[in-house]
């Protein structure tokens, strides 16, 4: 598996060319705080040059591991782009990598709240009452984390002592 789409554009047609393919996932370079990559990113494109670009048309399709924003359980959801159009200018070079414009293309199709009810197989996705404020049975407590030491961000506003209000 090619780790990267490089077209050569002395080899392209004028009336363009059909690629398909995949490319790693190891692209994404994602920490692994947000998402995790879990397979290649699957390419169907149709490739032609118009003068100073190259149009790129056609499916892509990458599948990601997210944790879920109620739940917080992981889950894979694929992300899929039909109809695609990706324009990349052509500078003086014979081979144009166009991998990062297609990392791109997904990252930008990322959830932005993730929920396992819209995973490839979705899930039961249901907040821990436990974890809500309202209606908490008692005795149902969750341990709320205890503040980091030396954590200054709020320092500068709990030394404000309170003043007499402005006349």
């Amino acid at each position: 598996m090619p780790r990267k789409l490089v077209i050569d554009l002395a080899l392209l047609p004028e009336e363009g060319q059909e690629l398909c393919g995949e490319i790693p996932g190891e692209i994404f370079e994602l920490p692994s705080t947000d998402a995790r990559s879990v397979g290649p990113l699957a390419y169907d494109l149709r490739v032609q040059r118009f003068g100073s670009e190259l149009l790129l048309t056609g499916n892509l399709a990458a599948p990601f591991e997210f944790t879920c924003v109620r739940t917080l359980h992981p889950f894979v959801q694929t992300i899929r782009i039909d109809s695609a159009a990706i324009s990349v200018e052509i500078a003086e070079d014979a081979q144009i990598d166009v991998t990062p414009a297609l990392r791109e293309e997904i990252l930008i199709e990322f959830p932005p709240y993730p929920r396992c009810d819209e995973a490839d197989e979705p899930q039961h996705c249901e907040i821990d009452p436990r974890y809500l404020a309202v209606d908490k049975l008692p005795g149902n407590e969750v341990e709320t984390r205890p503040r980091a030491e030396g954590d200054s961000r709020w320092a500068a506003l709990d030394a404000l002592k309170p003043t007499d209000p402005p006349r």
